[in-house]
């Protein structure tokens, strides 16, 4: 353990070995130094709080050259309060959204959409985390049945939670049967740079050409120290965000610092280069262990998540030396998530421990 060199002004103690990687998820990942060098820009003096400093003004002119002249972007903490602030400002208080039975609001988020917002979810089982049109409708049903909570909106996660990608034409088809059934489309976006780079579009044309309404856009899975964004992509249709997002406690105090790092994150490159690395780890790591006797791959790999069926016992002996999470307790499927900072060296120093684990069992 090493303290801070003298003369840096802190009193700091690193209580971490930077060397450690882990492939449990992107949000282990340090914050990127131009992001680091962003909050130093914004940092010294005053600035007006709450979201009405220069640095926050500045980022709707960052945002609609990614989603529109019409785009309103609304800095938030985290991603669950950006998906519950965004789902509260679709829906009267008797509305309900259809989602995956896999998507992060229904399944991570320890029930913040029913309980903060009082959102009922309507559930569809999907084979690959994807909606289309025909599961939709399978809860898109009883508007006029006042003992049902109403399907007023859809929310589609992009990328999935089970790491698949929707076309631009995908979402387009999802968004005109919603709306051609009175309901409004929201798209959890906490990797939606990660399917950019995949899919090589800009981001406009898989969410307000297509007809998404509301964003929940993400960061701190691409390199932000902390932040998400919501970002309205159909003004006319999603209202009252500022209000709602101050009931829903996430209205930053000094946002000058949330607003700076989706600055230097989306004026450039930084989004492509980081979300494009984590990506292309993530094709190496799939490539290694698929030659791996024992390592069944068993979805297809097109953002940053890879996941596989290995015996329990090598996962478990796995997980002492290396961090990641169990998908299915009762398959055995387990995920590994690559990230903007995973080098060549962690992918292959992480295959070899696989196969010494599984060479172990023999």
């Amino acid at each position: 353990m090493s303290t801070t060199p003298s003369g840096t002004g802190t009193d700091a103690v690193r209580r971490h070995d930077p060397a450690v990687r882990g492939f449990a998820s992107d949000n282990y990942a340090g914050v990127h130094p131009e992001i680091l060098a962003a909050l130093a820009v914004a940092n010294g003096g005053h600035q007006v709080a709450y979201g009405e400093d220069q640095y926050t003004e500045h980022l709707q002119t960052v945002f609609k050259k990614h989603f529109g002249e019409r785009a309103e972007a609304y800095p938030v903490f985290n991603g669950t309060g950006a998906n519950v602030v965004a789902l509260q400002a679709l829906l009267p208080r008797w509305g309900a959204v259809i989602a995956a039975e896999s998507a992060h609001i229904n399944v991570d988020e320890c029930g913040a959409p029913e309980k903060v917002a009082g959102i009922k979810l309507h559930n569809v089982a999907t084979p690959d985390g994807k909606l289309t049109p025909e599961l939709i409708d399978l809860q898109a049903y009883g508007w006029d049945d006042e003992h049902r909570a109403s399907p007023l909106a859809v929310s589609i996660t992009q990328s999935t939670e089970l790491g698949t990608l929707y076309t631009a034409e995908e979402v387009r088809a999802i968004c005109e049967h919603a709306h051609e059934r009175g309901m409004l489309v929201h798209m959890d976006g906490s990797r939606l740079a990660n399917a950019a780079a995949s899919l090589g579009r800009p981001f406009r044309e898989f969410t307000t050409d297509a007809g998404v309404d509301v964003l929940s856009f993400g960061g701190t899975k691409n390199g932000l120290l902390l932040g998400e964004a919501v970002v309205v992509l159909n003004p006319e249709k999603v209202r009252n965000i500022k209000y709602l997002r101050k009931m829903s406690m996430q209205l930053a105090s000094k946002m000058r610092f949330v607003s700076v790092q989706f600055e230097a994150l989306l004026t450039g490159d930084l989004w492509l280069r980081n979300a494009g690395h984590a990506n292309a780890m993530a094709q190496r790591l799939a490539t290694a262990v698929g030659a791996i006797e024992g390592v069944t791959l068993v979805r297809p790999v097109q953002a940053n998540a890879v996941f596989a069926i290995l015996p329990r016992e090598v996962s478990e002996r796995l997980q002492k030396r290396y961090r990641f999470y169990f998908w299915d307790e009762q398959t055995g499927e387990v995920r590994w998530m690559t990230a903007f900072d995973t080098t060549e060296a962690d992918i292959d120093a992480f295959a070899a421990a696989i196969a010494e684990e599984l060479g172990r069992g023999r």
